[in-house]
């Protein structure tokens, strides 16, 4: 994911631009620190008060002109419009929080009204077209079945959520005003294995690095990554 952010800042933005970031649901902090560690201002914006202490515990271990650049705000991603003014950033993150948000057009058209002319928005969901792929290959034949025919599951934390198709997605980027310009797979190969309790040594990690980001980037393979990484740009 981060590669892939950083691939788009690259081909739209000038280089060196110090870019306004706003971070909705930004878990840990991981990509919201990421960003401020290349310069950019980011505003991250998180509902649950553990993750958001967590995010600022790390944010406190950073150097002082890091932490300078970013804000950490309790607030939920669907009322951008109570915090901030529309326009304001030049990139908007929303990864792993549609799925949690029963009717998510009210609330990507609020996150499109975030951003300036060209401004990025950045979507990461959990892909509906491929919900069968890993009761499939866990041998969970039921299970694939009736994925088949939905797009709602219960995840690794046993809540009941949703997963977006990218037909779908595309036209709700093209009627909120930032049409879709580009989109990855993540998880093609490694759906299941994040949960891991080390990561494999560095040489292996480099091949496997390698192998997923090829993947997320070429057909058919990334039409069946477990997460879509979608890229529309505010007209």
């Amino acid at each position: 994911m981060g590669r892939q952010v950083e691939e788009q800042i690259a081909q739209r933005f000038p280089v060196g631009q110090r870019l306004r970031v706003l971070d909705v649901g930004m878990g840990q902090g991981t990509q919201a620190l990421r960003l401020a560690r290349a310069g950019h201002k980011v505003t991250g914006l998180e509902m649950d008060p553990g993750m958001l202490a967590v995010a600022r515990a790390a944010l406190e271990s950073e150097p002082a002109g890091i932490q300078e650049r970013v804000r950490l705000m309790e607030g939920d991603g669907r009322e951008t419009g109570a915090h901030f003014t529309p326009g304001s950033f030049d990139i908007v993150l929303c990864h792993g929080v549609l799925m949690y948000v029963p009717e998510p057009d009210a609330m990507l058209a609020g996150l499109a009204r975030m951003l300036a002319p060209g401004g990025l928005l950045s979507l990461l969901v959990r892909n509906g077209d491929a919900l069968a792929m890993r009761p499939g290959l866990g041998g969970d034949w039921a299970g694939a079945l009736s994925a088949f025919d939905t797009v709602d599951y219960t995840n690794r934390l046993g809540l009941d959520v949703r997963a977006d198709r990218l037909s779908e997605l595309t036209a709700t980027l093209s009627g909120i005003g930032a049409p879709l310009q580009s989109w990855y797979g993540v998880r093609v190969f490694t759906d299941g294995t994040e949960a891991g309790e080390q990561l494999p040594p560095d040489e292996e990690l480099e091949r496997l690095l390698a192998a997923e980001e090829r993947a997320g980037r070429t057909d058919p393979y990334r039409g069946v990554a477990a997460l879509l990484h979608l890229c529309g740009v505010r007209g």
